[in-house]
């Protein structure tokens, strides 16, 4: 009888393969469809070493992802623990659950069950939070404690805080406390038990023998949501007007769930470090489960209550068990909620209650974006915290001084849309609804500020760099800023040379030649924080700041302050430098300047072929505090012959971007490169559009140009015509103190080669169009 009550369970809860197999077709082309960026981060072998995954839950489409990815990565179909409500009858649905792995809550044999399914070699899904924390807030107090947080969700069906369930950690207990016993027993002859557990739970004895020497590793993980985006859409409007109305509930979950399906949004699973519950066990412990595992019948034995069993040494090893149960599940808890991927939201969001908690109702808007931006760099330097790209790759957030960071001013617009903060004459108003106790169905559609906040709430180092950026911003200089900006300058680099690696861009990478250090570079003589003049250094097309570093070191050597430009889109690989626009590379300059000028009360800029169109650009803005330009060997006439097709390849270009392997062919042209140890071998076809359309903007800005210039010009010059320092010096028509300097020299590189003194000739132009002070050289370390 008992064997077939076995033999109907399995039938019954079955996983049927062709099931899973289309369910994952199906949500392949769903995911090609919808906007979610799924992202998992961690080792891939964990999948295919874990047996228990813990997963906090938010949405409902959390309870099918992870199946999904696990099955996508290892080929395991997962066991998952589902409501019972979903299985109380015999439908389609409840049927299709089980036939992808789904087991009701409320199942009698649950744990046994899944156990065995364990030993076999399956994988087991669980969320130990119960259901959907819809207002994230799982600690018991505000601010929690940063070795003993006191964990702690609210159960919607009790209307009260409960602890996290602690089935998972039972379960890991007891399938290791089995191991560890049938090991014991096999290690003193007792061979047998090892044929009766695998007839028991219908393996085969090699199977379970090589089962019982792997560890039961549980993996506590985290799913992050970024934006969260409440506002009303489509799909719930349409189900609204169909339905004649929603429920309060039915109504938020449509909107905000839906909305992160079908709205830009990033969704990070991030696996802890593996838990291993049989570290749990200590000798005595062992001896007692051998003794256990010996008398125990079936492995439902040892999930038994201990009020339940008769003889004193069951309940002794019993104890054993369960004394390690809540330890382990809030170690669990804690490796889960520590590894939230941090967004800009979250500390955002903390920063506006740090400032209600101390009664602040309203910021300058200025002093938000800055304290936030220091926050940033804090929590950067921070180990053990993982923060969302968002908050690694500098483009994402340096607009935040120019108000023009899309991240911060989308959560600020939301803010507002939703009367949780108000703007006011250069202010931001922090409105009553912020601190208003919302609904748990309706906390996320009310008050995604709160929500943000409470999920950022069990990260201690996020809170510690919250708290530092608010004592220390009235106290930085702008030069404490600049560096801060520098080391922007430094990520950005790394960011794009790691993301352009990838092996979809090999086939140009592999050819590259260029091996000099093409990171930016800041050189502070003497370490000073204050110059009478700083030289900005602008590289050129195609090459890096090691193209003008002599140059570099040589100003510095003479006490100026130097920084070595990196425009974007260089110093990494072709295909970044394909897609960026001429305007990034003005970016570039912009902030560089920005940061260069907080140290200095002049700035001279020296740039080299396509820097020196860009540093004419900026000279033309007139920014305050520029002393002088230098431009060598910059383009108003070209004689390279890349450039006579870039108008027709351009054009293909755009015309067969359908095509992906035609598009390689079109996109890059090979480049006999003056210096292939600093320069790319292949120039992107769109990068030759851009220099041109660069090279116009000049020429449509050089009569704005005033300051006091130096036009260094190669008489033989194979790449530009050297009649374009006349033309250039023709159209700067309000420039009254130009000198042209025509150097001999058949290279383009006069600058990189010190031809015929450039560098000289540089360092005169400076000492005589701005004064300097004497001191030692010192470089702020890149990284």
């Amino acid at each position: 009888m008992h064997q077939n009550f076995r033999e109907i369970e399995r039938e019954k809860f079955a996983i049927r393969t062709q099931t899973c197999e289309w369910t994952i077709r199906a949500m392949s082309a769903l995911r090609a469809k919808v906007h979610i960026n799924i992202k998992m981060h961690g080792d891939r072998d964990h999948l295919s070493q874990g047996d228990i995954f813990m997963f906090n839950h938010f949405a409902r489409f959390e309870t099918f992802i992870p199946q999904y990815l696990i099955a996508l990565e290892t080929g395991v179909f997962c066991r998952s623990i589902a409501s019972g409500e979903f299985f109380a009858e015999d439908s389609t649905f409840s049927r299709y659950l089980r036939a992808l792995g789904g087991v009701p809550n409320d199942y009698e044999r649950l744990l046994p069950f899944l156990a065995e399914e364990i030993l076999r070699g399956g994988k087991v899904v669980v969320f130990p939070e119960g259901g959907m924390v819809k207002d994230r807030r799982v600690l018991e107090a505000e601010r929690p404690h940063p070795k003993r947080p006191d964990y702690s969700i609210y159960s919607r069906s009790a209307d009260q805080r409960r602890a996290h369930h602690t089935g998972a950690a039972l379960l890991g207990l007891c399938i290791d406390g089995f191991k560890v016993g049938l090991s014991m027993l096999l290690d003193k002859g007792h061979h047998d038990e090892l044929d009766r557990w695998a007839t028991a739970i219908d393996t085969t004895p090699e199977k379970l023998k090589i089962a019982i020497a792997k560890p039961t590793l549980m993996f506590p993980a985290n799913i992050t949501f970024h934006p969260l985006r409440v506002d009303q859409n489509l799909l719930a409007r349409g189900a609204d007007l169909f339905a004649g109305g929603l429920s309060p509930k039915v109504a938020e979950e449509l909107i905000v769930e839906s909305n992160l399906l079908f709205r830009q949004t990033d969704m990070d699973i991030r696996l802890g470090k593996p838990v291993d519950p049989r570290r749990q066990y200590n000798w005595i412990d062992r001896r007692m489960l051998a003794h256990r595992i010996q008398t125990a019948t079936c492995i439902d034995d040892l999930f038994r209550p201990t009020k339940t069993l008769k003889r004193i040494p069951d309940r002794i090893t019993q104890y054993a068990i369960n004394r390690h149960i809540r330890p382990l599940r809030d170690h669990c808890m804690s490796v889960m909620y520590s590894n939230l991927t941090l967004n800009v939201s979250h500390l955002a969001s903390r920063l506006i209650m740090m400032w209600l908690a101390d009664g602040v109702t309203e910021v300058d808007i200025a002093h938000f974006d800055r304290t936030l931006y220091l926050a940033i760099k804090n929590v950067q330097q921070a180990e053990e915290i993982h923060l969302h790209r968002g908050m690694r790759n500098p483009a994402d957030y340096v607009g935040i001084f120019d108000l023009k960071c899309p991240q911060i001013r989308e959560y600020i617009d939301a803010a507002v849309r939703l009367g949780l903060i108000a703007r006011s004459e250069g202010k931001y108003c922090f409105l009553p609804k912020l601190q208003q106790e919302a609904t748990f169905d309706q906390i996320r559609m009310d008050n995604p500020i709160m929500v943000y906040a409470n999920e950022m709430a069990p990260i201690h180092t996020a809170w510690t760099a919250l708290e530092k950026a608010r004592g220390d911003i009235d106290h930085l200089t702008p030069r404490d800023f600049a560096k801060r900006r520098f080391d922007d300058e430094i990520r950005a680099w790394q960011w794009n040379r790691a993301k352009y690696q990838k092996p979809k861009y090999a086939a140009i990478n592999q050819q590259e030649t260029a091996t000099a250090d093409s990171r930016p570079y800041l050189l502070l003589p003497n370490g000073s924080d204050h110059f009478t003049t700083g030289v900005l250094v602008v590289h050129g097309f195609l090459a890096s700041p090691a193209e003008l570093r002599t140059l570099g070191d040589r100003l510095a050597a003479k006490n100026y302050a130097v920084l070595g430009v990196r425009l974007a889109g260089h110093g990494t690989s072709p295909h970044e430098l394909q897609k960026r626009p001429w305007t990034d590379w003005l970016a570039s300059v912009r902030h560089s300047y920005e940061i260069l000028s907080a140290f200095c009360d002049n700035v001279i800029i020296v740039g080299f072929s396509t820097g020196g169109a860009l540093s004419a650009i900026l000279a033309a803005d007139q920014p305050e505090k520029l002393a002088g330009l230098v431009m060598a060997s910059t383009p108003l006439k070209f004689r390279n012959r890349n450039l006579m097709f870039v108008p027709l390849l351009y054009g293909a270009n755009k015309l067969m971007g359908w095509v992906p392997s035609a598009q390689e062919r079109l996109s890059f042209r090979l480049n006999e490169s003056e210096h292939p140890e600093i320069n790319y071998r292949n120039i992107p076809i769109g990068g030759l559009h851009n220099l041109r359309q660069a090279v116009s903007e000049m020429r449509d800005r050089l009569p704005d140009i005033a300051c006091p210039t130096l036009i260094l010009q190669g008489d033989n010059d194979q790449v530009v015509d050297p009649a374009s320092a006349t033309l250039i010096k023709r159209h700067a028509t309000n420039c009254s103190d130009i000198d042209i300097q025509i150097l001999n020299s058949d290279r383009h590189g006069i600058l990189n080669e010190d031809i015929d003194g450039a560098i000289d000739r540089v360092i005169d132009f400076v000492i005589k169009t701005a004064p300097t002070n004497a001191a030692l050289i010192q470089t702020i370390p890149a990284e």
